[in-house]
């Protein structure tokens, strides 16, 4: 009788599946459409032929101004430029199909981008503090001129690729694009450091404010890219969404006529703004185990925007032993 009860319900539960999978199909497209992958790329490559002209450009006036601040910032635009063209490659990577060896597709190589984008940006305001630092005690002279009409045309440049992000791409929700646009950003920055030091310069000879500015845009670079760094890396641990509250999905799986347990609950995020859900739900033993799987996966895409959902349901016959995670 417990083999049959067993069985029974496990059938029941794999019954379901063919639905779940044609949710997680369905929200592939659906997320695909609303992250406007084609537009993000074409926003991308446009980001990153800008930058790549603007990085050769402030890397020679560096060299012809004796500008730290020019030269740290076209160190960072190269390590942008190196940015963009991961974050394109990791979109094309993205849209792979799932294999046999992964079964997930390719989505997290947008995370592991994201998390590389931002460790980038640390290496790059490392080393502007460090050149900083000798800098401080001996300025050089610096042609304040050329280094601000060149600084210039780097922030028109940055401006013009973050709109071009912000008009192409899903900025908010893509923590990829999020993490180029965070570069771009931070390229203006500096842009923006280096006119005002070319300022100062120009007007009072204090040749000290080239590498103190720079560090100051450091210290902001460094601001953007540990957030970028942490959520990443909580993606990468299978961290429950910032967005969905742990205890509210388990009240709702509570709530559901019929269902007396909820465990082994995971929420975890794959790529941005694709969650995943897993549970087990220990129900009456009266109660039809179907009906209830419908309303669980409904209740987890209406109210927590889950639509990959993966819930096996229980009774008193089917028991098993304590699971590690």
């Amino acid at each position: 009788m417990s083999n049959h009860q067993h069985t029974d319900s496990h059938n029941q539960t794999n019954h379901s599946q063919p639905h779940l999978h044609k949710d997680h199909d369905h929200h592939g497209h659906s997320h695909s459409g609303h992250s406007h992958a084609p537009n993000n790329k074409k926003g991308l490559l446009i980001a990153l032929l800008i930058t790549g002209g603007i990085m050769f450009l402030e890397f020679f006036g560096g060299l012809f101004t004796n500008s730290l601040a020019l030269l740290s910032d076209s160190g960072h635009m190269l390590s942008d430029t190196a940015s963009l063209a991961l974050s394109l490659v990791a979109m094309i990577f993205a849209v792979k199909p799932p294999s046999l060896k992964n079964s997930y597709g390719f989505y997290r190589f947008e995370v592991m981008a994201a998390l590389f984008n931002g460790v980038t940006l640390f290496v790059i305001a490392g080393f502007i503090m460090w050149e900083a630092y000798h800098r401080f005690f001996a300025p050089p002279t610096v042609n304040s001129g050329s280094m601000m009409i060149i600084a210039s045309v780097g922030l028109l440049a940055n401006l013009i690729s973050a709109w071009m992000l912000m008009r192409k791409s899903d900025v908010k929700e893509n923590l990829n694009i999020r993490s180029a646009y965070l570069h771009i950003l931070s390229d203006a920055l500096g842009s923006v450091g280096a006119i005002i030091a070319g300022l100062i310069m120009s007007l009072f000879s204090w040749y000290a404010a080239d590498p103190i500015i720079s560090v100051l845009v450091a210290l902001l670079i460094l601001k953007g890219a540990w957030g970028v760094i942490k959520q990443a890396f909580h993606i990468l641990m299978e961290g429950t969404p910032s967005a969905v509250n742990t205890d509210q999905v388990k009240n709702t799986l509570m709530h559901i006529d019929g269902v007396i347990n909820v465990h082994d609950l995971h929420i975890w995020t794959i790529t941005s703004g694709l969650d995943s859900l897993s549970c087990h739900l220990l129900i009456k033993d009266d109660m039809d185990p179907q009906t209830i799987l419908q309303q669980a996966v409904a209740l987890m895409e209406e109210k927590f925007n889950i639509q990959h959902s993966t819930i096996q349901v229980e009774n008193s016959q089917l028991q098993h032993g304590d699971l590690k995670v």
